[in-house]
C-alpha cells in the first residue's frame, strides 16, 4: 500500500464529466489499496469569473477581500470531487486548505506555507477515505484566508507529499508531460521523459506552464520526485527529480516564451549611489517580484543621469506604477515608461555549462528571423531575451527549430 498525492489542475475539473473523470481515476488507485490524497484547483475560468466580478465594483480591490473571495473557487471543486467518489461508493471527505494544516504568512494574494500539520488528513486517511484537500490556499496563525498566488495548487501538492512523505506525488494536467516547448506553439515539440529540478525551475519561472517555479523549488529542496502527466489518458508523463550526469549530454532542454511579462522604464533616475536599492526595495515591499534589469549607461554632466529598465509581471503593473508614482519625488526621475507588448523568450539547458557558443547562435537565429532583443539575462543554464510582443512566437519557433529539431 502507498500514499500517493494527486493534483488534478482546472482544465482537469473543468466539468462534471471531468471531475467524474478524476473521480474514476483515483478510484483505480484506491482499488489497489493505495491511500490517496487528491490536491484541486478551481474549475477552468472560476477564478478569471471571480475576479471579473470583484473588478466590475472596484478596479483594484482590497486584496484580503480577494483571497476571501478566490478561495471559494477550489473549496466547490473539493465538495464536487467528494460527492462524485461517495456516489461510486468511495469514503472520501473534503478540507479547504486551513482545515488540512496549512499555515501560511500574511502576504495576502501571494502567500508563503510556513508550515503544515497534517494531523487532520491522516486522521481521514486511517479512516479509509480518499482526502480532498483545496488547492492554492491556506490560513495565516491568526486565522486569516489566503492564497498561494499563480500554481498555487502545484506547490500545495508539493508541500503535502513532503509533510505527509508520499511515496508518489503525481501532477495531473492536460497535457502528457514537459515538452521542449509548448506543444500549441511549435507542434513538433517533443515529450522529455525526464528533467533535472534545475531545468523545470528555469522552464517554470520563464513561463512554461505546465508548473509554477515555487512549486518546484520547493520539490527540490525537499527532494520531493514528482511526476507530470495527463488526466485524459494513461500516457507515461514527465518524472523531474535531480540532476543526472547523462543530463549534462543534452545541451538544451527545452525553449519557453512567456507573455505575461511586462517591461517599466524610468527615464533620468539620477546616477547617485543606493538609487536602485531605493527603487526595488520599495517595489519588494509591496510584494512585486521584479526579473530582468538593465541600467543605461550615465548621461549629461553635471547632474548625470540614467535610466533603469526592469521587468514584472503584467498582473503586477499597476500595483508597481502606483508605487513608483510615490516615489517620483523623493527620487527625482522624470518619467515612467510601461510597456506590456512584450514576450520573454528563453532557452533551458544543464548541457550548456558545458558548451560554448550557444548564446552566439541564439542572436544569430534572432537576426535572421528579423528580431530586435530590448533586454538580454543570463545564468549557468539559460539565456532569456525581452522581444516585442509580435515577434514572439514566429522567434520561438525559430529558436525551436535551430536547437531542438
Amino acid at each position: 500500500m502507498a500514499l500517493i498525492v494527486q493534483k488534478f489542475g482546472g482544465s482537469s475539473v473543468a466539468d462534471i464529466d471531468r471531475i467524474r473523470n478524476v473521480a474514476n481515476r483515483v478510484v483505480e488507485y484506491r482499488h489497489r489499496g493505495d491511500q490517496v490524497v487528491v490536491v484541486v484547483s478551481a474549475m477552468k475560468g472560476v477564478t478569471d469569473n471571480l475576479i471579473d466580478m470583484a473588478k466590475s465594483l472596484m478596479p483594484v480591490p482590497s486584496e484580503r477581500e480577494m483571497d476571501m473571495l478566490l478561495a471559494t473557487g477550489e473549496q466547490t471543486t473539493i465538495a464536487l470531487l467528494a460527492i462524485a467518489l461517495q456516489s461510486m461508493d468511495i469514503p472520501a471527505a473534503s478540507l479547504t486548505g486551513a482545515q488540512a494544516g496549512i499555515v501560511t504568512d500574511g502576504v495576502h494574494s501571494k502567500a508563503k506555507i510556513r508550515n503544515i500539520t497534517p494531523k487532520k488528513i491522516h486522521a481521514l486517511l486511517d479512516a479509509g477515505n480518499v482526502t480532498i484537500v483545496a488547492g492554492f490556499q491556506g490560513e495565516t496563525s491568526e486565522g486569516h484566508i489566503t492564497t498561494l498566488g499563480r500554481g498555487g495548487s502545484d506547490l500545495t501538492a508539493i508541500a503535502l507529499a513532503s509533510a505527509l512523505k508520499a511515496d508518489l506525488c503525481q501532477i495531473f494536467t492536460d497535457v502528457d508531460g514537459v515538452y521542449t516547448c509548448d506543444p500549441r506553439l511549435v507542434p513538433t515539440a517533443k515529450k522529455l521523459e525526464e528533467v533535472s529540478y534545475d531545468e523545470m525551475l528555469e522552464l517554470a519561472s520563464l513561463g512554461a506552464r505546465v508548473m509554477q517555479s515555487r512549486s518546484v523549488e520547493f520539490a527540490k529542496k525537499f527532494g520531493v520526485i514528482f511526476e507530470v502527466r495527463s488526466s485524459l489518458n494513461d500516457n507515461p508523463g514527465t518524472l523531474v527529480k535531480e540532476e543526472t550526469q547523462s543530463m549534462e549530454d543534452v545541451v538544451i532542454r527545452g525553449v519557453s516564451l512567456d507573455k505575461n511579462q511586462a517591461k517599466v522604464t524610468l527615464i533620468g533616475v539620477p546616477d547617485e549611489p543606493g538609487m536602485a536599492a531605493r527603487v526595488f526595495q520599495q517595489l519588494a515591499g509591496s510584494a512585486i517580484n521584479v526579473d530582468m534589469i538593465v541600467q543605461n549607461v550615465s548621461h549629461g554632466t553635471d547632474t548625470p543621469s540614467t535610466d533603469l529598465s526592469f521587468t514584472l509581471d503584467k498582473p503586477d503593473m499597476a500595483k508597481a506604477q502606483n508605487v513608483l508614482e510615490g516615489m517620483r519625488g523623493e527620487i527625482g526621475f522624470a518619467d515612467v515608461l510601461a510597456d506590456e507588448n512584450i514576450g520573454k523568450l528563453s532557452i533551458v539547458g544543464v548541457g550548456m555549462r558545458s558548451h560554448s557558443g550557444i548564446a552566439a547562435k541564439v542572436f544569430e537565429v534572432l537576426a535572421a528571423a528579423g528580431v530586435n532583443i530590448q533586454m538580454i539575462s543570463t545564468s549557468e543554464i539559460k539565456i532569456s531575451v525581452v522581444i516585442a510582443i509580435e515577434k514572439a512566437e514566429e522567434a520561438t519557433r525559430a529558436v525551436h527549430d535551430a536547437f531542438l529539431s
